[in-house]
């Protein structure tokens, strides 16, 4: 009666996937930029420079989020590249291991 308790579906090794945390970029990127909108107005309520502070911390929130998600992106991609490669040559491994 012990064959009957194995499972018939072997488990999977955990995959990559593109969507690990996509749904979150958008609204973090939104957020940040209001959030350096809102300073970058109360800097210049306070100095009397309206739209010099707004604009320059708005620009360098949008530049900052554009190379984050660059770098990041790079990285996963890397990543991803070499699961492929593993999972490419895994049959050759077997081979040289027997």
């Amino acid at each position: 009666m012990k064959f009957l308790t194995k499972k018939l579906v072997p488990k999977k090794k955990p995959a990559l996937t593109g969507s690990s945390d996509s749904l979150g970029r958008g609204p973090e990127m939104a957020i940040s930029v209001l959030v350096f909108t809102v300073i970058g107005l109360g800097i210049d309520s306070a100095v009397g420079s309206m739209p010099m502070f707004t604009i320059g911390l708005v620009i360098f929130s949008v530049v900052g989020n554009f190379a984050r998600l660059y770098y990041t992106y790079g990285t996963h991609i890397e990543a991803l590249a070499e699961q492929r490669l593993q999972g490419t040559t895994s049959h050759q491994q077997e081979r040289v291991a027997k």
